[in-house]
Formats: C-alpha cells, structure tokens, sequence
C-alpha cells in the first residue's frame, strides 16, 4: 500500500508540472484573445502611430498562437536528449527553466508595451509542453509495475484534459480572463511549475533508467523498493536485468539510428500514425469550433465561456473512465473504438450543420456532437497514443521514439491550427470530414498493425516485433537483389523463412 501511495505521489507531482502545462497552455490562450488584440494595436499606434487593419493584427495573432506549436515541436526534439543526459526526473526539473523564463516575458509584456515578448513567452512554454510531453510518459512507463503500467502512463492524458479544464476556469472574465489581468493568465503556468520543482526531488527517477543506463543496481532497487513498497520482486528485476544484458555496451539510439534501423520499422510506422492521427483527427480544432455551435445554439454571447468549460468537463471525464478501463479493456479496442465513435459522430456532426436552419433543433444536436467527439477522443486516442512509444520500444530506442512521435504530433497540430480557418471557408459544413476520413483510416490502419501490449512484459513485446522486424529486412534485402515483379515471387520470398518470421505480402508490395 505505501508503495502505491509513492507512486501515485510520484504520478501527481510530475504530471502537475508535467502534461497538465499542455492542456492549460491551449486553453488560456483563448480567453483573452481579443484583448490581446487589442494590445497589438495599441502598441503599433504608440510606436509608429499606425492603425492595423485587422488581417494584421490576425496575422499577428496567429503568430503568436502558432509559437506555442514552433515550440512544441522544438522541446521534442530536445526531449530525447535531455532525458538520456540528464535522467527522466532531471529532465523534467530542469524543462522548468523554459516555462519560468516564458511566464516572465508574459507578465512583464504589458509594462514593456511588447507583443514581442508574448510570441516569445508562448514559444518558450511550447518547448517545455514538447519536453514534458515526451519524457513524462517514458517516466511513467519506466516506473510503474507490469500490471498499471497502462494505467499510470494513461494518466498522462487525464492531466492534459485536466489542464484543459483548469485553464478555460482560470481564463473566465471574473477570475484572470480580464483586460487588466491577462497577462498575469498567461504567467499562471508558472505556479504548476514550481510545484513540481518543490516536490519531485523527493521521489525516486527511473528505475529502468538507473540501470539499463546508469549501470547502478543498487540504486535501481532502492527506487524499486519506495515504488513498490515492498522487497523487490525477483521477477520485475529479472526482466530489468535480461533488458539491461540484451543492451549491454549499446548506447541510447539516435533519431537517425531508429529511423535507419530495419527491425523496428513496424514499432516505428505504428507510433508515427497514432501520433499523426491524434492531431489530425481534428479534437483540438472543435474547441475552437465550439463557441460558434454554442452561439447558433441560442445561449447568450455571456455565458458561452461557461459552456465551453462542459467540452473540457467531457474530456476530463472520459480519461478517468479509460485510464479505469485500460488494463482491462486493452490498448488496442480502445484506440480504435476512440476513432471509430469519433468517425460516427464527424459524419452526424455534418449532417447537422448541413440542416442546420431548416430543421429545429439541429443547433442542439449539434452540441451534442461535439461533447460526444470529444468523449470519444478521451476514451481512447487522448491516452492510449502516449503509451504505445513506452511498450513499444526498449530501453535504448525508447527516447527516440518520443522524439519522433512527438514531433510527428506538433508538427501536425501546427498544421491543423493553420489549415482549419481555410477548410472551413473552403468546405463549410463539410468541413470535418476530412477529419472523419483520418479517423475511419486510423481505426483500420490499428485494425491491421496494432498488437495487444497489456500484460505484456516490455522484452517480450520487443522480442516480437524484432522477429518481424528481422524477416521484413531479410526479404527487402533478398528483393533488391531480385527484384520480384510479381505475387508468385514475393511468396518464394516469404517461404525462405519461418512461418513465424513471414511478412504480410501487402507491405512487401507496398515497398516495391
């Protein structure tokens, strides 16, 4: 019991300062948009007493909302390295410096009459977003049992939407979404930070990290021992141990390494597409989608910021119920039944907007869609994404794969964020069915690629796709020497090995 106790201490003082800044990182940025504006104007006036038009001052607006993205994707990048180096603890604290350096430039913007100094602060906190992103759900999956170590890496998305919430709270006009306090809204993020700072030196770093990297068993098993509370289980060390020897005299692989390495390219093409699937999906766009439903719905222009607060409501509530649900259901029937709801209620979604006007009630179903999209992102893609880089990949190849999934996820939620004024110009209330289409393919594409990792140790999951992994690269190597033209010599390629290291004939054809 006390070791579940230090580890739910362990989950709660890194996520707090953790995953939590990404959610309320989006969400506080809205609240004061207009009187962000506003300052930009002001400021140009003051300066070159010029009057912007207002493309130029969206223009610059979405600069700065588009910084947060640029940053994001930068703290990938960063994440990799700085977890290697300095632990996945150590990362963590020192990514604070990041989000402190951000909420000063944000707090001391209006006084220097520099919307500069905003774009810089939204820029900077993205980087500590993208670290904390990344490194955060390695931790946690580094840390936890076998048996919750779903559960506990899930919690990573129960903090971002928990993060969404608090900042739409925050963000309300009575709290610090005022013209004379945002920019104490947009330093807010600090105050998580230095909570984390004050706390998490207390608790143990990886456990997996101490040894496979470190090469420190006895410190390894005292952080097992304050986890688990209990003696060290011969078996989890055993398998600490057997990870350890498979990684003997490697060091931590190389963005280039994992990209270039043969027998983890189905480990790699199966985080990639949940990553990119994630923002593609259009989860993010829909909260900015949702004040225009809920104005053509009929509530007050007043009371919108507190129906918005229900979308972050419904998303909190759905990662509670899955991170519940995870060691139970499986990874894989919630990932793709996330999409599959998601594809269902895309296609109502258009259909309601489409009648929207013509038949009552439309605005209502409507709003009904879009909390029931986001229950569906919550209940699946929102967390499960995060844990597949953690059981996926080993020790070594691990924080690459955060890296690639990381700005696999950035780099598409800055092109979303960028595109999807243009596709709702463009397609009007067909404008989510693009999303429906990366939905439907995402639920396939795991149909056909995503194997059941619960209750799997992390070698055995390894040892599968290494086997996969090492008949895919044997049969390319054959077929470039070959060069089969047709079905009849791809399956002569396949019987020269074992039936358990066949490839699917599909992807050898899809590589020619």
């Amino acid at each position: 019991m006390k070791g579940e106790v230090t580890l739910a201490l362990t989950v709660f003082c890194t996520a707090i300062g953790g995953t939590l800044q990404y959610g309320y990182n989006i969400a506080i940025i809205n609240a004061p948009t207009a009187h962000i504006q506003r300052f930009i104007n002001d400021t140009c006036w003051e300066r070159w007493f010029v009057s912007l038009e207002q493309s130029h001052i969206t223009l610059i607006w979405t600069v700065i909302v588009s910084a947060f993205s640029l940053g994001g994707l930068v703290g990938a990048l960063l994440a990799g390295p700085m977890s290697v180096r300095f632990g996945r603890k150590g990362a963590l604290l020192l990514n604070n410096s990041f989000l402190f350096t951000s909420a000063l430039f944000a707090v001391t913007s209006r006084a220097a009459r520099s919307f500069e100094m905003i774009i810089l602060a939204r820029l900077l906190v993205g980087i500590n977003a993208g670290v904390s992103m990344n490194v955060q759900p390695m931790f946690f999956g580094e840390s936890a049992p076998k048996h919750l170590r779903g559960a506990v890496t899930f919690s990573s998305a129960v903090f971002t939407a928990f993060g969404i919430m608090l900042g739409q709270i925050v963000g309300l006009t009575e709290v610090l979404g005022s013209d004379s306090r945002w920019p104490y809204l947009l330093a807010s993020n600090a105050l998580p930070g230095l909570f984390q700072v004050l706390t998490l030196p207390w608790f143990p770093e990886s456990p997996r990290f101490l040894l496979i990297d470190k090469g420190d068993k006895e410190a390894c098993t005292m952080a097992l021992r304050r986890l688990r509370g209990c003696a060290v289980s011969e078996e989890e060390m055993e398998e600490i141990l057997q990870e350890q020897e498979q990684a003997a005299g490697a060091q931590a692989c190389s963005l280039w390494g994992l990209l270039s390495d043969w027998t983890q390219r189905r480990q790699l093409r199966i985080i990639m597409a949940a990553s990119s699937a994630m923002m593609l999906c259009g989860n993010d766009s829909i909260y900015f989608y949702a004040s225009y439903i809920f104005q053509q719905a009929g509530i007050p222009a007043g009371k919108i910021q507190y129906a918005t607060i229900g979308t972050g409501a419904c998303e909190l509530t759905a990662s509670i119920v899955c991170n519940l649900l995870i060691e139970r259901a499986g990874r894989r029937p919630l990932l793709m039944g996330g999409y599959a709801l998601m594809s269902c209620w895309a296609v109502v979604f258009t259909a309601a907007l489409c009648l929207q006007g013509k038949v009552p009630g439309m605005p209502y179903l409507s709003m009904v869609c879009i909390f029931a999209y986001i229950l569906s992102f919550g209940m699946g893609p929102a967390g499960v994404t995060g844990v597949l880089p953690a059981e996926l990949f080993d020790q070594m190849a691990r924080p690459a794969a955060y890296m690639v999934a990381g700005s696999l996820m950035w780099l598409n939620l800055f092109l979303v964020g960028m595109a999807f004024p243009f596709i709702v110009a463009g397609l009007g209330q067909f404008c989510f069915l693009p999303f429906c289409g990366v939905c439907v393919v995402a639920c396939l594409f795991m149909f056909w690629n995503l194997p059941e990792t619960k209750g799997r140790s992390l070698a055995e999951i390894t040892a599968e796709f290494e086997k996969q992994g090492k008949a895919e690269a044997e049969v390319s190597e054959v077929k470039g020497e070959q060069g089969p033209s047709n079905l009849e010599e791809v399956h002569q390629l396949q019987s020269l090995g074992s039936e358990e290291e066949s490839v699917d004939i599909s992807h050898v054809l899809c590589e020619g």
